[in-house]
């Protein structure tokens, strides 16, 4: 089984991979893969630095994320060409640890899954953690410390909650009201039907 995991920014999507590890799924975070492409020594540094300028590489060696971020908002293009550098870096090694995945499920945490158009067809079926964008605002200000308008800016960005569910063939609503206890027991329930 093939699942692809999905949510807007602070909607718990973290909690819920972190569950499903622990119920014995194999999850493969692109979040974490981009990370490492774009960190010192990275496979997507290189490419950064001739696209963009050696401004948006650290004295470190990593792409400066800050300065990447506000170019972005600023500058759809800037957007599709960091992409073309970053996604198929993401999905050559999505595909490599997924063929060395060892579990009856495999658990592809991508944020923009609804937003890449392409992983429709490369999962069994698509999960949505949801919740209201003012919870998303709270938790990630709490989190990252960020300013309302810095994440308001994010969700933008993003997917529309309509357009996520639209694309979900289940959805768990992980509300403020929601408790850890009471998710835990809906992802195993899950996991349960996904052969783990």
């Amino acid at each position: 089984m093939h699942v692809g995991l999905t949510g807007g920014i602070g909607s718990g999507k973290s909690t819920v991979a972190a569950m499903l590890v622990d119920c014995g799924a194999a999850v493969i975070d692109s979040d974490a893969i981009a990370r490492a492409a774009t960190a010192p020594g990275g496979a997507a540094i290189a490419p950064i630095a001739r696209q963009f300028g050696v401004a948006f590489v650290t004295a470190e060696g990593a792409m400066d994320r800050d300065a990447m971020r506000q170019l972005v908002f600023a500058d759809p293009q800037a957007k599709s060409r960091l992409e073309a550098i970053v996604h198929p870096l993401v999905g050559e090694e999505t595909a490599r640890q997924a063929a060395k995945a060892d579990s009856a499920c495999v658990v592809f945490d991508v944020p923009l899954l609804v937003e890449s158009g392409r992983w429709r067809q490369r999962v069994d079926k698509v999960l949505v953690i949801d919740c209201s964008e003012e919870t998303q605002i709270t938790r990630v200000m709490a989190r990252n410390g960020w300013s309302r308008e810095a994440v308001q800016q994010i969700i933008a960005g993003q997917a529309s909650r309509d357009e996520r569910l639209a694309a979900a063939d289940i959805c768990i609503y992980n509300e403020e009201a929601l408790s850890l206890a009471a998710l835990k027991v809906m992802v195993r329930e899950l996991a349960q039907r996904f052969g783990l």
